[in-house]
């Protein structure tokens, strides 16, 4: 692209207008060209007119070689800093979601003391992800609420302990797979809600002496 200046209304090359030791700097990186015009005694903007748009369109920048080059170690500075701070956040943000993890593993194991401990910990891992838009990144479940919390663990064995995914791949409607498969997610959830239960849907024992037939509630009736 040759350049020329305009001066008392004539064209004039770069070299008549004393300007031919500036380097030009293409426009795009905005803190570049803003830095390299502030360490430039000299500096001039380049523009080039569109005739279909009629207008003058901003081309870049002359600068002096040695304030671009400033300027450039104050950018890749800054960029080194942006890293090592996407860095730092990055390991809270890893310490964070453990932590809540480990929250929500917890109230699983709380709500639903059968629940054995990894399958607290993967059911709470899975949720929790962040970015997922699952239960866990919920506002109720950041709050461990018990709603969000059961809804996390209905659908792990939704998915994990039903044929679900299976009528799903089907053709079966979402909502005509989760009426089919509601009464197998209940009888699991309800299982893991008695203390020391370890097997989804392990039944209680019955009390010595007790007899008769023992039903899905839990009742004993003679």
């Amino acid at each position: 692209m040759r350049m020329l200046v305009l001066e008392d209304g004539a064209p004039r090359c770069l070299e008549c207008a004393d300007l031919g030791h500036l380097v030009f700097l293409p426009r795009g990186d905005t803190a570049l060209t803003r830095r390299s015009r502030e360490e430039s005694a000299l500096s001039a903007v380049v523009v080039r007119f569109n005739r279909r748009r009629g207008r003058y369109e901003r081309q870049g920048v002359l600068v002096e070689e040695a304030g671009l080059a400033r300027a450039e170690r104050r950018c890749l500075a800054d960029t080194e800093a942006r890293r090592r701070r996407r860095a730092r956040d990055a390991r809270r943000r890893e310490r964070e979601d453990a932590r809540f993890a480990e929250a929500f593993a917890a109230e699983i194991r709380r709500l639903f003391p059968g629940c054995p401990p990894d399958r607290a910990r993967d059911i709470a891992g899975h949720a929790s992800v962040r970015g997922s838009g699952r239960v866990g990144r919920s506002a109720a479940g950041r709050a461990l609420s018990e709603s969000a919390v059961t809804s996390a663990v209905a659908a792990a064995v939704r998915h994990l302990d039903t044929p679900y995914d299976d009528l799903l791949m089907s053709g079966l409607p979402r909502h005509q797979a989760r009426r089919r498969i509601a009464a197998t997610v209940e009888t699991v959830l309800r299982g893991w809600r008695r203390e020391g239960t370890g097997a989804p849907g392990a039944a209680m024992p019955d009390p010595p002496g007790a007899s008769g037939m023992a039903y899905p509630d839990g009742a004993v009736r003679l």
